[in-house]
C-alpha cells in the first residue's frame, strides 16, 4: 500500500512514522523548502506521550523535553495569588504509566524525523490538488509534476487544501482573540518557574501561559489578548513587544517581566472552526488540524494530530488496498467523535480563563480551588488512539 502524507507538521510526520511502523510505503510532501516546525513550546500530554514513546523516542524526549512539578498553577492577574496548583511530575507517571511533557515544538519535530528516512520525505512540494477513481488518488504539484497513491492523508493544516477535495471550502470562525508568542532565556525570568511549571495568569479578557522549554534553558510563553484588528493566521508574523507589555499594564509584575523578556515575539490570530461533516472521500482523508483545528486552550491540538495519526495506522493495518476507503472510513469512525468534543472543550475554556472580576469569576475560582484536573481529565490521558474498538472512542 502507498500512501501520501501531505504536511510534514507534527501530525503529518507522527502519522508517517506510525504507517511506516504498520508496514505503509509512506512519502510526506512539504511544500516548505527546508523542514521546521514554526512555533514555541507545545504541552503534551500523557494520551500523547505514551504514543511518542512507543515510537522510541522516550530518551531524544527526555534530552529536551521538560516533565514540570506542577501544570497547573493559576494565578490572579492583579495581586498574582494562587487560585490553585496541580502536581503532575511524578503523579502522570503513576495515574498514566507516561509523564506530561512540556516541549520547543522544532525538538519534537526533529525527534520525529530523526527516525525517517529521507528518501520518503519530499521537500520544496507544493501540493496544488488531486483527483481520484475507485484505484488511486493523483496529486497534482505546482511544479507540474504528478505522482500516484493508493491513499493520501492530509496533514497540512487549518488552511488545508486537501480538505476542499473532502467537503466544500468553509472559512475559519475568528476568536476575537489574538496572541503573542515569545521565547526567553530562563536566566531573564529568575524564579518565575523553579520548579518548573505551567503557570496560567487569568484576568479581563486576557491571560497568560508560561513554561519552560527546552531542557529548562528557555521560557516560552503565549499571551492571548482581544485581537484588536490583527487578523491574520500566522505563525510568523512579527510583534511588538511593547504593545504586548501595554496590553497588560496593571497586572503583576511577574506578567510584564515575562513578556518584556522576549527580544523579539510572534503574533497570530485566533481562529478554529466548527465540526465538519466527515473527514474521508473514497481515498482521501484528514488529520489534525486539517480535519478539527482547535484554540490552543485545552493544550491538545499537536497531542489530538498523534493519536490521529497512530488510530490511522492502527486503521490500515493489514487492510488491502481495495479496502482503503473502508479503512479511511473507520478511522473516521473511531477518531472524530473524541477529537470534536476537545475541539469543543477548547472553545469554552477561553471564555472561562477571561471572566471580569465579579460574581461569574469568583464562582470559577472556588471550583478552580476544588478542583483535580488529572482525575477529571482521566478520560483524556488515560486514552489509547491504538486501541480501536468501537466502544472505546
Amino acid at each position: 500500500m502507498r500512501i501520501a502524507v501531505i504536511g510534514a507538521g507534527i501530525g503529518g510526520m507522527a502519522a508517517a512514522r506510525f504507517l511506516l511502523r504498520e508496514g505503509v510505503d509512506v512519502t510526506v510532501f512539504e511544500q516548505a523548502p527546508a523542514l521546521g516546525e514554526v512555533g514555541a513550546g507545545i504541552q503534551v500530554g500523557p494520551n500523547a506521550v505514551r504514543l511518542l514513546h512507543r515510537l522510541g523516542l522516550a530518551e531524544q524526549l527526555r534530552k529536551t523535553a521538560v516533565v514540570p512539578e506542577f501544570a497547573w498553577v493559576f494565578r490572579r492577574w492583579d495581586d498574582g495569588r494562587v487560585l490553585f496548583r496541580q502536581p503532575v511530575g511524578e503523579r502522570a507517571q503513576e495515574l498514566f504509566g507516561a509523564p506530561y511533557y512540556v516541549v520547543h515544538r522544532p525538538e519534537l519535530l526533529d525527534a520525529l524525523v530523526s527516525g525517517f528516512p529521507e528518501s520518503r520525505l519530499r521537500l520544496g512540494r507544493r501540493f496544488d490538488g488531486l483527483r481520484q477513481d475507485e484505484a488511486r488518488v493523483v496529486l497534482h504539484f505546482e511544479s507540474g509534476e504528478e505522482e500516484s497513491f493508493d491513499g493520501v492523508v492530509g496533514a497540512d493544516g487549518i488552511h488545508s487544501r486537501v480538505r476542499d477535495h473532502v467537503v466544500p471550502p468553509v472559512p475559519p470562525r475568528f476568536s476575537g482573540l489574538a496572541a503573542y508568542r515569545g521565547l526567553v532565556p530562563i536566566e531573564r525570568t529568575p524564579a518565575v518557574d523553579e520548579p518548573p511549571k505551567v503557570t496560567i495568569w487569568v484576568g479581563p479578557h486576557k491571560h497568560l501561559v508560561h513554561y519552560p522549554v527546552s531542557g529548562g534553558t528557555k521560557l516560552n510563553y503565549v499571551a492571548v489578548v482581544p485581537a484588536r484588528g490583527m487578523a491574520t493566521e500566522s505563525w510568523t508574523q512579527p510583534g511588538s513587544v511593547e504593545e504586548a507589555v501595554a496590553e497588560f499594564a496593571g497586572w503583576h509584575e511577574d506578567v510584564t517581566q515575562v513578556v518584556g523578556a522576549a527580544d523579539d515575539l510572534r503574533q497570530w490570530a485566533l481562529y478554529d472552526r466548527g465540526p465538519i461533516s466527515h473527514w474521508s472521500e473514497g481515498r482521501v482523508t484528514l488529520l489534525g488540524d486539517a480535519a478539527h483545528p482547535m484554540l490552543p486552550f485545552f493544550a491538545q491540538g499537536a497531542a489530538q494530530a498523534i493519536e490521529d495519526g497512530c488510530a490511522l495506522a492502527a486503521c490500515l493495518a493489514g487492510v488491502a488496498t481495495a479496502d482503503l476507503p473502508m479503512a479511511f472510513q473507520r478511522y473516521e469512525r473511531v477518531r472524530k467523535p473524541r477529537a470534536v468534543k476537545v475541539q469543543q472543550l477548547s472553545r469554552q475554556r477561553g471564555l472561562e480563563y477571561h471572566l471580569p472580576d465579579g460574581p461569574e469569576q469568583e464562582e470559577r475560582d472556588r471550583q478552580l480551588a476544588a478542583s483535580d484536573p488529572l482525575g477529571a481529565n482521566a478520560w483524556l490521558y488515560q486514552f489509547d488512539a491504538g486501541v480501536l474498538e468501537e466502544q472505546h472512542a
